[in-house]
């Protein structure tokens, strides 16, 4: 399992589908072709835009069979671009993590102002921008204060700096807490 996508082996391809159709009889999914798992992934059920592929609202209702090693790993960096660089890259005896002050600290432009976020801040964007039921990323980065994220409270896809959503959300935090202290004075 990978996130909300469950892989079984079929002889020497794979069969993926959503998790929540684990127990679903095989006619009753849509056969998905390889084409079209990309599509897939970047809306959800209400036809939104998925701007964190790691979200968990993941279209369910499918199948995909695979033929080949390749073709899975083509269908996997497709629903979770990323995974499985950094699921390798994280097996290393010193996984390349980027912490909240360091990566906020070689920001420029826009995000530069999330540096100015104190610690408890930060620690609320991320229990907000990084809760399970908004990423499945396991969160190995952390600002003082705020442990990582467990392997038992989300999936095994590792998340080794902060995204440009929590970045999004940062921003908007900082200047909402700005706005708020100069309303106040």
């Amino acid at each position: 399992m990978l996130a909300q996508v469950l892989i079984q082996r079929r002889g020497v391809g794979y069969e993926l589908r959503h998790i929540d159709d684990r127990e679903a009889s095989a006619n009753s999914l849509r056969q998905l072709p390889l084409s079209e798992v990309r599509s897939l992934a970047q809306y959800n059920v209400a036809g939104e835009f998925r701007p964190l592929k790691s979200a968990p609202d993941l279209r369910s209702g499918w199948r995909l069979f695979l033929v080949n090693d390749a073709e899975l790993e083509t269908a996997l960096n497709q629903l979770y671009p990323g995974a499985l660089a950094d699921w390798f890259a994280a097996q290393a005896a010193k996984p390349p993590v980027t912490n909240y002050r360091e990566y906020t600290g070689r920001q420029s432009g826009m995000y530069r102002i999330t540096t100015m976020l104190t610690d408890v801040q930060a620690a609320e964007v991320i229990g907000e921008v990084c809760d399970k039921s908004r990423c499945l990323k396991r969160r190995l980065w952390t600002v003082a204060g705020t442990p990582v994220d467990s392997l038992a409270a989300k999936s095994f896809i590792p998340c080794l700096e902060p995204c440009a959503v929590l970045m999004e959300s940062a921003r908007k935090a900082l200047r909402a807490a700005q706005q708020e202290d100069s309303d106040h004075a």
